[in-house]
């Protein structure tokens, strides 16, 4: 049961338990059943899932604040048996990467996952519902409006974003939501060098300064990844975010 994805953890510090494992186990089925109706995910094979997907997603604690100086990122790091408290945005979660697995892990997290697909939203919540899982919000809304709304706009201590769109974007969807003081993670592959040097001028506008960029490899995975950590330093100024649609089309 889930034992590649147990191995694979095991490296990078995290010893997933019996109870963590059949959370996940449970969710890959789930995930498995509902993809024949919905199409949420191209990676489905049971291996894939564990690596591209479950652990992928897990690889966000070795940026999570207070494991080391704020410009450094561990390869590893203990699955810590006090919780986090964080309130965190999963900005994009799609079918639940990378909030879910994080929350298997630290119940603690007070967690909102924002998805404006419809049919996504209904999957997070029947698997929200499924693991028995608490203090978790779904909201169905572009992340635009998320940052303008005065209930979450610079609410969150730490804010996720995986393979969503380019960093420029994700720097006016995630900066918005995110308190003085927290941290943005951001997952990337390939070229993220060139891309993060197009976005800083915009991460420095909305009130970020990048604290460090993570290479990682994944199992399977021929390719390198990356955690970029960006801490939010300064209020974001009340123009931004712009209206839905528009930081796609004009990034900053």
């Amino acid at each position: 049961m889930m034992d590649l994805l147990a191995a694979e953890a095991l490296e990078i510090g995290l010893n997933l338990n019996h109870d963590h494992l059949a959370a996940f186990e449970l969710y890959y089925h789930e995930l498995a059943e509902w993809n024949q109706r919905f199409n949420l995910t191209t990676i489905i094979r049971y291996e894939d899932v564990q690596i591209k997907h479950m652990l992928d997603s897990l690889t966000c604690i070795l940026a999570f604040p207070g494991h080391a100086a704020t410009d450094q990122v561990p390869n590893s790091v203990p699955l810590l048996q006090r919780d986090w408290e964080l309130c965190c945005a999963d900005v994009g979660s799609g079918a639940g990467f990378p909030g879910i697995p994080l929350k298997i892990l630290y119940p603690g997290l007070r967690l909102t996952l924002i998805e404006s697909i419809h049919k996504k939203t209904v999957f997070l919540e029947h698997l929200v519902s499924v693991l028995q899982l608490d203090k978790v919000e779904i909201l169905a809304v572009r992340a635009e409006d998320a940052g303008q709304h005065p209930d979450r706009r610079e609410r969150y201590d730490l804010v996720l974003a995986r393979a969503v769109a380019g960093m420029s974007v994700l720097a006016e969807y995630c900066l918005p939501l995110l308190n003085v003081g927290g941290r943005w993670i951001a997952q990337k592959g390939e070229g993220i060098e060139t891309e993060l040097g197009a976005a800083r001028q915009a991460i420095h506008t909305l009130g970020g300064q990048v604290a460090a960029l993570k290479s990682y490899r994944l199992p399977l995975v021929n390719d390198s990844r990356y955690l970029v950590a960006v801490d939010k330093v300064s209020r974001t100024p009340p123009q931004y975010p712009r209206r839905a649609g528009v930081p796609a089309k004009k990034p900053l």
